[in-house]
């Protein structure tokens, strides 16, 4: 509902919104899309993200999952899991 204007009608994400509150939403629609409890690759979690966003640029949305902790890293950067726990995107916004 909120992110309507941002989603295609496959339910993509089309554009990354520009204002925090939208881009945190943003960033949580794709986390669901990520399982808990399981690792990937950073291929894997590319793979993800390009099947739910038409912008074609996985390594921003990599990136801005993790600095909101919504991805978590191996300290090499090779596996990536789902945060855990989640923080609670009330107090991020």
């Amino acid at each position: 509902p909120l992110l309507r204007s941002f989603l295609d009608p496959d339910g993509k994400l089309k554009q990354f919104p520009a204002k925090r509150k939208m881009k945190i939403i943003a960033l949580f629609y794709l986390a669901e899309r990520i399982e808990a409890d399981r690792d990937y690759t950073e291929q894997e979690i590319n793979e993800i993200l390009l099947s739910w966003h038409t912008f074609h640029d996985p390594a921003t949305l990599r990136r801005e999952m993790y600095d909101y902790h919504l991805l978590d890293r191996t300290r090499d950067g090779r596996i990536y899991h789902k945060g855990s726990p989640l923080p609670n995107m009330e107090t991020l916004l």
